[in-house]
């Protein structure tokens, strides 16, 4: 029995769309994580599972501890729920949770917050909470080359350099309201920039990363030791889905962030070390056919974020060979689908998808049903479905 086959007879009972979590193959790419890591814990980025039983899932087995959340809302709902270790990878300017935060002893006790200038402080400790709020200093993980005039990298932190990172740790050791928990550095060049691409724009992107790897290794561990003689740090946290190979070889590194790998999104079929099963489809019924080589879908139009074109849309997976019309794409309401699998399509029959990304994905579900061989044992809600949006 093929893929389509068993999804087909597993979700036979359910009219589309929905989406599916394929947990033989989540269990799969989360035992493949852990080899990649060889012993260094991976904590778990929330934003690319966005279903709280699943982050469970996760956390219950080898290999994985805590969660890398994305906002405070976010990672006070968490706690609340009696999830623990709770970074927020990102600085909040939100007063309201900041407040409950540090009036919390239980959340501030499990969640850290990330921090990356003076302001950041400022703004923190000019709420005056009861209990301390614990921090992590982000740092610029981009690199450069030719003098400065070549970045490759997010645009996060202002913090590059060793001198920079002490300062702002010292700073907040002065502060009775903040605690210096960790650090981090994210080097999206790196996690979230596949290097399996044929042709000279494969080349330049190995090229860059070889470099990037050298240059940020070299500068991350003169950082945290700059850092350790102002402050004891509990983690240094590093790396993506992408780089877990590749950043726990730096000594200085106690801990890596992945979380699409669980899903194993369309974006992620481009690295040379590592390969993951789809876990997460989308299903849309066929709704009309506008010509015997054409079909048109329900819905569809769900791009991911980051830079707009054809590689944030989602990808038409099963029945293999179906591409979008090049002059409408992934619609709002409508899909048409160009392709000889289109011929073997009627009414009513399902066409499964892959997001780009990996969470995202949630945001259009309130519902995962959960597919075991082909069965769906468990239906467990997305954020959505518990009524929960943070961005």
């Amino acid at each position: 029995m093929d893929d389509r086959q068993r999804l087909d007879r597993a979700t036979a009972h359910l009219e589309p769309p929905f989406a599916v979590l394929d947990m033989d193959a989540l269990r799969s790419n989360a035992a493949g994580m852990v080899r990649r890591a060889r012993g260094k814990p991976i904590r778990v980025a929330s934003k690319s599972i966005r279903c709280r039983a699943v982050l469970e899932r996760v956390l219950a087995m080898d290999g994985f501890s805590g969660i890398m959340a994305f906002t405070l809302p976010e990672a006070l709902w968490l706690a609340s729920t009696g999830l623990r270790d709770v970074l927020v990878a990102y600085p909040t300017a939100d007063r309201t949770a900041l407040r409950a935060l540090g009036s919390d002893e239980a959340a501030a006790r499990e969640i850290t917050v990330t921090v990356d200038s003076p302001e950041h402080l400022d703004l923190i400790e000019s709420l005056r909470t009861p209990h301390p709020i614990r921090v992590c200093l982000d740092i610029d993980a981009g690199f450069t080359a030719f003098g400065g005039r070549f970045r490759a990298g997010a645009l996060r932190s202002p913090v590059r350099e060793p001198g920079q990172a002490a300062d702002i740790a010292a700073d907040i050791v002065r502060r009775p309201g903040l605690r210096l928990a960790g650090l981090m550095a994210y080097e999206a060049q790196i996690a979230g920039v596949g290097d399996a691409v044929p042709g000279p724009y494969g080349g330049a992107v190995r090229w860059m990363q070889r470099r990037s790897r050298r240059q940020l290794a070299v500068r991350r561990g003169r950082i945290v030791r700059a850092v350790r003689q102002v402050a004891d740090l509990e983690f240094v946290n590093g790396g993506g889905t992408g780089s877990i190979e590749k950043t726990i070889a730096e000594r200085a590194i106690t801990e890596v962030a992945a979380g699409s790998g669980f899903f194993h999104p369309r974006l992620f079929d481009f690295y040379r070390g590592f390969t993951g099963r789809p876990a997460a489809l989308f299903a849309l019924p066929v709704v009309r056919r506008p010509s015997p080589e054409v079909v048109t879908v329900l819905g569809g139009g769900y791009p991911a974020s980051g830079a707009a074109g054809p590689t944030r849309l989602p990808q038409p997976y099963l029945p293999r060979g179906l591409r979008y019309h090049p002059d409408e794409g992934a619609g709002e309401v409508q899909t048409p689908l160009l392709g000889e699998a289109a011929a073997g399509l009627r009414l009513g029959d399902r066409v499964w998808f892959r997001h780009a990304k990996a969470g995202e994905l949630c945001e259009r579900f309130p519902v995962l049903h959960l597919v075991e061989g082909d069965r769906v044992t468990e239906e467990v809600p997305t954020y959505r479905g518990e009524g929960m949006t943070f961005l």
